[in-house]
């Protein structure tokens, strides 16, 4: 018996209702699951120091000469942007941009697995990075790096993944330029460029698109043109600041690693397999699956998992494996794991084992959301008030007061709303220590001190000198390098400062 055309466009009605709530369902989820952050009145980890260094953009200066940190320029542009826009200090504003930028990923996902399959399977990578890109850790709420480079490569492996069988396609341009803006954003980004190029050279890509070798070689061209154009352009912005010496140097060349924290490195990345368990068994069957739903796809799964390894290298790059390092591995997880779970949720393949099948999985994403909120709320909620430090400056400082707090923590000057007497408000260059903490026998940190640095310092001391003094590393025995070690802040400190206030964090100095 024939459809009646009017059943067909109710049950076509029905689709896109269906489709919309579930939309609509991710979109509330994910605003849900981020409200510890849009709700916390303080910024989040690594959010204190790129806003240091974002506010003293507000205020004139230059990132790197005026507030010195090792991220790319585009980082702080972008936290100056939301600042310049909302307020310093709007924390909200800041956190309401993370979960935007989240969506915007999350959106870029559903583009690629769409196109790649259906609606239902763009539906669930983006379900997917919802659920596991802040993984366990309040730290990962942050909008931090990792957050923000995947917005970027997300969109342009969109562009570079979309079906054209064009000899010319001049969105690649566009798909290397976000690739140049990915890395300008954090450094590890640039190696996600490396899958997306090899994908575009690969023989099952010119026979699903009946192309040529030499059209094949043209995207890739154009690719690269894409990434090196937009980074030609920054570099003459930077040239054109007076910068680009300092920006090189704090963003390239002072990352060589004198130490690979392995034991950090094992726990973290057991952690992160126990935590995204779900995510990786998917991404696990798509290794798996080579004429199933992948069929006609080939060349599109092998650049996923080089996607997969690229980003596996930029976790491992810096040695240290902190866990906002890992966020980088979820967008190309979320694209592997989808099909299979669109599959076995919509009962069109069974699965290996009970413990595999539809109910076991919604019951563990469930839980998953849950634990991760869990975590969430309780650490934030014992960071919701300043620090004693951040009062006192605070109230016993003027509003144009400068401060220099010696140790690795930015926070006091946000709390303090006070602007950094030296460009080295992060103390590393000026004792060699990068990391948190010392490693007896294993890395000297006096041998990374940045040759002029104690100059430089003088010379900012003497444009603005500081009104306080904060020393965070006042115990000998304990800190890694305390004040004692270090003639000229002691000096100066002996001199012109008296001690005013022992607080929980460290001792106060004002100036006599």
């Amino acid at each position: 018996m024939a459809i009646k055309p009017v059943h067909v466009m109710e049950m076509l009605t029905r689709s896109i209702r269906q489709f919309q709530f579930a939309a609509l369902g991710i979109v509330l989820l994910t605003v849900l699951t981020r409200l510890p952050s849009l709700l916390h009145p303080q910024p989040i980890n690594d959010e204190w120091p790129y806003s240091v260094v974002a506010n003293e953009i507000v205020d004139g200066g230059r990132p790197y000469v005026d507030a010195t940190d090792r991220k790319p320029p585009l980082l702080f542009w972008t936290y100056a942007a939301v600042f310049e826009a909302a307020g310093k200090y709007n924390w909200k504003a800041l956190h309401v941009v993370a979960l935007v930028w989240t969506l915007g990923t999350m959106a870029g996902l559903y583009v690629i697995s769409r196109r790649l399959f259906d609606r239902d399977t763009g539906l669930i990578a983006a379900l997917l990075y919802s659920v596991f890109q802040p993984w366990a850790t309040y730290q990962n709420l942050a909008f931090n790096g990792e957050l923000m480079m995947n917005l970027p490569l997300v969109w342009a492996w969109a562009i570079g993944l979309r079906r054209s069988s064009s000899r010319v396609r001049p969105e690649l341009v566009v798909a290397g330029a976000l690739l140049c803006v990915g890395f300008l954003l954090k450094q590890p980004a640039a190696i996600a460029a490396v899958p997306l190029g090899i994908y575009l050279l690969l023989p099952s890509y010119r026979t699903s698109r009946g192309l040529t070798r030499t059209a094949s070689v043209t995207h890739a061209a154009m690719l690269t043109v894409g990434f090196f154009a937009t980074l030609s352009l920054v570099t003459i912005i930077l040239q054109e600041q007076g910068i680009l010496r300092e920006a090189f140097y704090w963003t390239i060349t002072d990352h060589a690693n004198p130490h690979v924290f392995w034991e950090s490195g094992v726990l973290l990345t057991l952690a992160f397999i126990g935590a995204c368990m779900p995510l990786l068994i998917g991404a696990a069957m798509a290794c798996r699956d080579k004429n199933g739903v992948w069929m006609g796809k080939s060349s599109e799964r092998t650049a996923l998992l080089g996607l997969v390894v690229a980003s596996a290298l930029g976790t491992a790059a810096g040695g240290r494996f902190y866990p906002h390092y890992y966020i980088q591995l979820i967008p190309p997880l979320a694209l592997l794991a989808a099909p299979h779970y669109a599959q076995l949720w919509s009962g069109r393949t069974q699965p290996r084992h009970w413990l595999l099948g539809p109910a076991v999985t919604y019951a563990w994403l469930g839980l998953t959301v849950v634990a991760f909120s869990i975590s969430h709320w309780l650490v934030l909620a014992s960071k919701h008030e300043p620090s004693e430090t951040g009062r006192y400056l605070s109230e016993h400082s003027a509003p144009d007061d400068r401060i220099f707090v010696w140790g690795n923590n930015a926070r006091f000057y946000l709390e303090a709303r006070r602007r950094p007497a030296c460009r080295y408000f992060m103390s590393f260059p000026l004792t060699g220590y990068v990391f948190p903490g010392q490693i007896p026998g294993k890395v000297h940190g006096r041998k990374r001190i940045l040759p002029g640095a104690w100059m430089t310092l003088e010379q900012d001391f003497g444009r603005h000198p500081p009104a306080y003094i904060v020393d965070l590393r006042f115990d000998p025995k304990n800190a890694p390098y305390p004040v004692q070690d270090f003639p000229i802040l002691a000096r100066l400190l002996a001199e012109r400062y008296r001690p005013v206030a022992r607080t929980a964090e460290g001792v106060v100095y004002r100036m006599r």
